[in-house]
């Protein structure tokens, strides 16, 4: 007879040990974020032993250049993916602004966890808040999304790439690289770094990118013992608001060449969805918003598309996509 660890029923059939090994990227944050997991797993079901298994990805490995001419953001999960498929691991844990809008057929994002703080951080040893960079100042983002967005309000910034993790980033900005940097405020106060943070930029001024603060969970589709485990991790609030985020970064096509942003708010039974969509220079820039019932969240997202797309964010996104074909 199969001993029971408190798993729930769909464990009980073909349990071979009570081993769950979750794939994870090898930064501290990714770590940070995989042990959070496995620790809630372990809180769930007390006789589980959770192992992480960390990797390189091809996203880690790339550091010479913006992600936008290396491929995108699947960079940062391909290898993770193929663990699973290959047996290697039974999930993965991403976060979710790093996961592309379609993900490879056969695999699902089986739970997210409650939402961190989806502000972007202004970061600086030099100035108190964004609004007190001087002319000309050089800031540091690897994101075409920030980049917009800060070119529109100061097109005299400097905007320089900024690659590595967390900690790389923070030291650039030590060694006076940059006047400051624009970093996640989740990633931050996840790392206990949230004292480096200067001002956290509402979404008026910036808006977040898509999935930003949470923290997701991908699995097989078909692999419903892993499945059941997930379910008491799922934070339904946050499931609406990526939905509607996602569905609108998968109805523009949206790569890490378009400077998309998405952000979703829940009071209620209601979401309010915001969209961005433009130029990397922020000469160019479309802004929509939408509001309805949050069972309706993945219709919202698709609907805030058309509305961007019709305003003139489909030519902008073909421009983008030329460009970027060259």
């Amino acid at each position: 007879m199969t001993q029971s660890y408190g798993f729930p029923d769909a464990w009980h059939n073909g349990l071979v040990t009570g081993e769950i090994h979750i794939a994870t990227r090898r930064s501290r944050l990714a770590l940070w974020q995989a042990e959070h997991v496995a620790a809630r797993l372990r809180a769930a079901y007390p006789g589980v032993a959770a192992r992480l298994l960390p990797m390189v990805t091809e996203g880690d490995r790339i550091l010479d250049r913006a992600l936008a001419g290396a491929g995108g953001k699947g960079l940062f999960i391909k290898e993770l993916e193929a663990a699973i498929l290959a047996g290697q691991a039974d999930l993965a844990v991403h976060s979710m602004k790093d996961v592309p809008a379609a993900l490879l057929d056969g695999m699902v994002i089986a739970a997210v966890l409650e939402r961190a703080d989806p502000r972007d951080a202004f970061v600086s040893n030099l100035h108190a808040n964004f609004t007190e960079l001087p002319l000309g100042a050089r800031v540091g983002t690897s994101s075409l999304r920030r980049q917009c967005q800060l070119l529109r309000v100061r097109p005299d910034l400097e905007i320089a790439t900024l690659r590595g993790n967390v900690e790389t980033r923070l030291r650039k900005l030590d060694q006076g690289e940059f006047a400051a940097i624009i970093l996640a405020t989740a990633g931050l106060e996840r790392l206990e770094l949230g004292g480096r943070i200067r001002e956290r930029l509402a979404p008026e001024r910036m808006l977040p990118a898509v999935g930003q603060g949470v923290i997701g969970i991908e699995c097989k589709a078909a692999d419903a013992r892993v499945r059941s485990l997930l379910a008491p991790l799922e934070h339904s609030a946050t499931r609406h608001c990526l939905e509607a985020e996602r569905a609108l970064a998968a109805r523009l096509g949206g790569s890490c060449q378009s400077p998309i942003a998405g952000f979703a708010e829940l009071t209620g039974e209601k979401i309010e969805l915001r969209g961005l969509v433009g130029l990397p220079d922020g000469s160019s820039v479309f802004e929509e918003r939408i509001s309805g019932a949050a069972r309706d969240a993945a219709m919202l997202g698709t609907a805030l598309a058309e509305r961007l797309l019709a305003a003139g964010a489909e030519a902008l996104l073909k421009s983008l996509a030329m460009a970027g074909s060259h």
